[in-house]
């Protein structure tokens, strides 16, 4: 039997990157998938279920997450990876910016965790993932925006492992290095002096391969902060 048989895990941004090979990962360990995106069409198949959301849309996500507790009951697993990723200089950064950097990092992980801890609390409980960032612990150039955001998901983060503490819910942040998704696309490090060429930068996959060591830790284990970068 597989690790996660049986188990329902909640995953967000999973219409590419991080959040597709997350979905992956923890679907080959046994785990039925509830994946949330913006770009994904519904889809309903062997153990794996897409609804479309925006999450920064608090109607999309209150439709979204009631349709889970209604159909599925309380997921045994969320992992909140949908983010957003700004490289721009503090001069350049408006407060629009920031709002946006705000809206996907920060509220709509800190909304999704509202909408289902409870009801992961009343059941059996479970395990809370947030993606954060090297940028959650450390400032870098043209970060402002970004690292506001990550800083204040660290935050959230902390916050709650020490508010349910003695309960059956855990919270778990994983912050990984630069990954080479398609949101360094439009910034190029191949060709930017002081950036990791892309080539050096970690995969999604192994993003999700720290995913499923937490997720598969004994109930008695507590992993509160995973930080994984290139070698």
């Amino acid at each position: 039997m597989t690790a996660l048989a049986g188990q329902l895990a909640v995953v967000t941004g999973t219409s590419r990157g991080i959040g597709a090979a997350t979905a992956d990962a923890l679907h080959a360990q046994g785990a039925r998938i509830v994946g949330l995106a913006r770009t994904i069409a519904a889809k309903e198949g062997d153990r794996r279920w897409d609804i479309p959301c925006d999450l920064t849309h608090p109607e999309d996500l209150t439709r979204a997450v009631d349709q889970v507790l209604e159909r599925w009951g309380p997921p045994n697993i969320l992992v909140s990876n949908a983010g957003g990723f700004l490289l721009q200089s503090f001069e350049q950064t408006t407060p629009g910016d920031l709002e946006a950097q705000l809206a996907i990092n920060l509220r709509a992980p800190f909304a999704l965790a509202a909408a289902v801890v409870p009801a992961m609390r009343e059941a059996s409980g479970g395990l809370v993932v947030h993606l954060g960032s090297v940028a959650d612990h450390s400032g870098f150039p043209q970060n402002a925006a970004y690292a506001s955001s990550k800083f204040g998901l660290r935050g959230l983060h902390e916050t709650l492992v020490a508010e349910y503490r003695g309960t059956p819910v855990r919270f778990s942040l994983i912050s990984p290095g630069p990954t080479d998704t398609a949101a360094w696309d439009p910034v190029d490090p191949d060709h930017r002096e002081g950036f990791l060429p892309r080539a050096k930068m970690l995969r999604p996959s192994d993003v999700a391969d720290a995913v499923v060591f937490v997720a598969t830790r004994p109930p008695r284990v507590h992993i509160e902060w995973l930080r994984l970068g290139p070698a």
